[in-house]
């Protein structure tokens, strides 16, 4: 069996290794000629997604590249802090999450799906898919037994499958990332934590590295960003926007953007809620393509992975590839759905108004100390896949 799997981010080398682990011949396309690891900005693979990580034989290499993450510290617009949510599920007590750049997460899959002879395509610019053939710009067609659609949340394999999906829904946010290298701010902040701030114009989000640098984020409330806005906006023009949304509540947010560099400008953010229909006559979509809930979850990536390996499983385990693909949906589309519910009522609370976010300094801290706790949690946190249970 050959699948092609169109998209070169996380799923898609991910899926490639699991599926070396079956056997089953993979080619990776990805339109990017050179992946650069250290663009873009920070993401945080949840315990859950650490332990695809160990399944694929990867994770001590990805944990090199990123640092522990414990907590979420969350404040309100006054500096008042709300509550503290614990990232390590109730499994595996004291282990966390780990944060690094998305670009070194993508870089460590493909190096070693490459090394274990993954064919990956760098360069690869997707022109058209179809049942079992994927056509590129150059007029070069890549055939296999089944595509999978790992393009992200504006997907060409899901409309190719359906032509009426729904297409990626913009969240009202506007992201951007930075750092701010070697800042005293380092030292005030609790360490392997992430400081979230319900600040009264943008929600911000800070973390101090072991080496005394500063990554943050600011998730701005507006229309989304044009190609024009983003091509005409400079670097200092951006910080200073966001200094002037940021600097006027209590807290470091001001300094850290006055004083640091962005690493992501203008992203506007989406989700997808429901996607009807995941496959058809031999194509399938994975991770953001198939659901993609807003980056508030902190689990785009972990279920990302946990797609991998248990497409990868229903492959190998079932009579045929049609089964195997309602199978592999049958086993994902409760859960999913349920992370991408979750991550849009936290981004709602993103975008309140004034009086909201009164009632959220009001209110918060009794939410976190009686409801939002490890064992409401461990539904996300505590998935683990066993890769020797046998599929059906």
């Amino acid at each position: 069996m050959r699948v092609v799997i169109v998209g070169g981010g996380v799923a898609g080398p991910a899926l490639g290794l699991a599926l070396h682990r079956t056997g089953i011949e993979a080619v990776v396309l990805e339109r990017r000629a050179v992946l650069d690891a250290e663009e873009g900005s920070y993401l945080t693979v949840g315990p859950n997604g650490l332990d695809v990580l160990a399944t694929l034989g990867v994770r001590d290499a990805v944990e090199q590249a990123g640092f522990r993450t414990r907590h979420n510290v969350l404040h309100g617009a006054s500096g008042r802090r709300l509550g503290t949510l614990s990232l390590a599920g109730t499994l595996a007590p004291g282990t966390g999450a780990l944060t690094l750049k998305r670009s070194r997460l993508a870089a460590v899959l493909t190096g070693h799906a490459r090394r274990a002879g993954v064919e990956l395509r760098p360069g690869a610019r997707v022109a058209q898919v179809g049942p079992g053939r994927v056509v590129l710009e150059d007029g070069t067609h890549v055939d296999g037994d089944l595509v999978v659609g790992a393009d992200g949340v504006h997907s060409l394999v899901r409309c190719t499958i359906d032509p009426a999906a729904p297409a990626g829904r913009y969240v009202g946010l506007v992201n951007f990332g930075g750092v701010t290298r070697g800042t005293d701010v380092a030292r005030t902040l609790t360490p392997e934590a992430w400081h979230l701030v319900f600040g009264s114009r943008a929600f911000f989000g800070a973390h101090p590295t072991p080496d005394g640098d500063v990554v943050w984020f600011v998730n701005v409330p507006r229309l989304p960003v044009t190609r024009e806005e983003r091509a005409a906006t400079t670097e200092p023009e951006w910080r200073a926007q966001l200094h002037a949304l940021v600097g006027v509540d209590p807290g470091p947010a001001g300094d850290l953007v006055a004083d640091g560099r962005l690493e992501l400008a203008g992203d506007n953010t989406y989700d997808l809620p429901h996607v009807p229909t995941w496959s058809s006559d031999r194509m399938v979509v994975v991770g953001d393509a198939a659901h993609a809930p807003s980056p508030s979850s902190g689990q785009g990536a972990s279920i990302a992975l946990e797609d991998a390996v248990v497409l990868a499983q229903a492959l190998r385990d079932c009579p045929d590839t049609r089964t195997a693909l309602v199978t592999y949906e049958h086993a994902r589309r409760a859960r999913v759905e349920r992370v991408v519910s979750a991550g849009a009522r936290s981004g709602s609370a993103k975008i309140a108004g004034p009086v909201g976010r009164r009632v959220q300094e009001a209110v918060m801290p009794l939410v976190f100390r009686y409801l939002v706790t490890d064992r409401s949690t461990a539904w996300m946190y505590d998935h683990r896949i066993d890769w020797g249970a046998r599929v059906a």
